[in-house]
């Protein structure tokens, strides 16, 4: 699905002459042996060579969606609480209490 034109995007990193445009594209990949397909994926896409750069933020939201602890709660680490130092007090005299 392309999009109208959203003038000057921002310089190509891998061919320095096109620019890159925001484009929603299918994303795939795999979870273990499972090809997971995402449709309508945002990216950015050179006009000049081709390149592809997923947006980083989506990127993210994916990861933590296809997490194997997604939806489970948090795990609480159990151990000993570390003790605090007190601190000790010196007086006008020079006594430490």
């Amino acid at each position: 699905m392309q999009e109208p034109f959203d003038g000057l995007g921002v310089p190509c990193s891998e061919c320095q002459a096109g620019y890159m445009h925001r484009r929603y594209l299918t994303f795939f990949t795999y979870l273990d042996d499972e090809l997971v397909t995402v449709p309508n994926f945002p990216a950015w896409v050179c006009d000049l060579c081709g390149r592809r750069e997923y947006d980083t933020r989506a990127l993210n939201q994916l990861v933590l969606i296809l997490s194997p602890n997604a939806g489970k709660p948090p795990r609480r680490r159990r151990g000993t609480p570390k003790r605090i130092p007190r601190r000790l007090k010196v007086t006008r005299t020079g006594k430490v209490e």
